[in-house]
């Protein structure tokens, strides 16, 4: 690759488990340098079939390309972790998070997974080696660059009708869990990327690309939001910076 080509991000929406959906999008990124970056949003576990894989493989990363690598954390990473350390039946209980589909990818399929003694390693996080919670730990809140600011979910509004930056943010799962969509609607200021909220829930009006498809990833005036629902029937998407090239899954 030219020297003169390096200096690119690719920011990468949430994967929850769909490890082929990684794989395909892998195959069709450019050969990348050390001046350029991979950026991945978060919610790499959780509903689809390859949660434990998807974990190794981001991990493995910096060790088998030359870019950088920078891995944020998401609100599923963060809830197993209150999960381990605290209990929280709410998010690990409801089918829909695909809680069960995450230990089976670490223990095999299991035929009652709502029984004990599967049930004890549900609801603690049991199953996860003590190496890869230490690394969800790890995980920062947010990332930026010279082209964008890199956030999970979103940025906190402040008291007077703006938005704080992420480091100036006090309470940081905050930045991880919010579905603001006056934040959606009406920040202006340097570029953000996020994930979290599905794209066909956004305002699709106020979508630059592909507004006649609101499944497709989301380009508002300042923001761009990139989960296309990996995991749970869509596909990934992989955003190239700043070249704003779009590399899909499906």
């Amino acid at each position: 690759m030219l020297a003169g080509m390096a200096g690119r991000t690719f920011v990468t929406g949430d994967i929850h488990g769909d490890l082929e959906a990684l794989h395909r999008i892998e195959a069709q990124l450019p050969p990348l340098d050390s001046g350029d970056t991979l950026v991945f949003l978060g919610d790499y576990v959780d509903r689809g079939p390859s949660s434990a894989q998807v974990v190794a493989h981001v991990r493995s990363l910096p060790r088998r390309t030359p870019a950088r690598v920078v891995a944020l954390r998401g609100n599923h990473e963060d809830a197993w972790l209150t999960a381990v350390e605290e209990g929280w039946p709410e998010f690990v209980l409801p089918a829909s998070h695909g809680c069960v589909e995450a230990m089976e990818s670490y223990l095999g399929k299991v035929a009652s997974p709502y029984t004990a003694p599967f049930m004890s390693l549900l609801m603690r996080g049991a199953f996860f080696p003590r190496d890869v919670l230490a690394w969800f730990r790890s995980l920062p809140f947010h990332y930026e660059d010279e082209h964008a600011i890199y956030v999970h979910a979103g940025l906190v509004s402040d008291k007077h009708g703006g938005f704080l930056h992420p480091s100036e943010t006090e309470k940081k799962r905050a930045l991880l869990w919010l579905r603001d969509h006056r934040f959606f609607r009406d920040y202006r200021g340097k570029r953000v990327v996020f994930g979290h909220t599905v794209t066909d829930a956004l305002p699709v009006e106020l979508s630059s690309y592909t507004p006649e498809d609101p499944k497709d990833m989301w380009a508002g005036p300042c923001t761009i939001g990139l989960d296309t629902g990996a995991g749970k029937g869509g596909f990934l998407t992989t955003l190239e910076l700043p070249g704003m090239r779009v590399y899909e899954s499906r």
